[in-house]
């Protein structure tokens, strides 16, 4: 369960999987930590990273799962649910900026979809209601850009999980589920999560809408 921050990185010497580190470690400094132009808004295309990395507060970890069954695999991103939430803050970091990087380099490209998409999907629920998010990458991705529908921000060269807090942007990623049961779980958590304080009162009141909405869905079905 090792876990390194981007500087203890740059001084490690012996270490099988510091390619796989110092691969992931660039592409979050050199495309999530960056603008770019197809983004479709100003900033970079993750705009925590910038604070993250100045912080010190990004942790990567590669878990090999060679032999691995599925139900493996989720243990052990659970058990770095526990570890992420259990860690205390440091000085110089904000818990907002906190993130962890899981790194996959046994999972094929093509099997990633699978693999990776089906571990989030299962795990997701519980990280949202622990008020957390949980995020898939990988080379197939192709989930779109909010602001642009033809960009592909969840494409890494190895297929990883991302863990941080949620934030109040986050609503688009939780009320986009079809099955209004689901929406119900994850909207109900994003307003716990947040109770009285919202900075976006517009974002509550989309929140309380799209609940509302999805709970009658669920009585039209009964």
């Amino acid at each position: 369960m090792e876990l390194y921050t981007t500087l203890e990185i740059e001084q490690l010497q012996q270490n099988e999987d510091l390619p796989y580190l110092i691969e992931i470690m660039e592409w979050v400094k050199n495309f999530l930590g960056r603008p770019h132009p197809n983004l479709g808004r100003p900033g970079a295309v993750c705009p925590f990273v910038p604070h993250s990395l100045k912080s010190n507060s990004i942790r990567l970890a590669v878990i090999h799962t060679k032999d691995l069954y599925p139900e493996q695999l989720e243990e052990i991103v659970r058990r770095y649910r526990d570890i992420f939430i259990e860690m205390e803050v440091k000085e110089q970091e904000l818990a907002i900026n906190r993130a962890f990087l899981l790194i996959f380099p046994d999972i094929h490209i093509e099997d990633a979809p699978k693999v990776v998409d089906g571990v989030q999907q299962k795990l997701k629920p519980l990280f949202v209601e622990s008020g957390l998010m949980i995020g898939e990458f990988h080379k197939r991705n192709e989930s779109p850009g909010l602001h642009n529908p033809n960009f592909r921000p969840l494409r890494s060269p190895i297929p990883l999980l991302a863990i941080r807090f949620m934030v109040e942007a986050d609503l688009p990623f939780l009320e986009s589920p079809a099955d209004p049961y689901l929406r119900i779980r994850y909207l109900e958590a994003y307003l716990k999560c947040f109770g009285h304080k919202f900075t976006d009162e517009t974002k509550f009141r989309n929140a309380q809408q799209a609940l509302a909405l999805a709970k009658e869905q669920t009585a039209i079905f009964k």
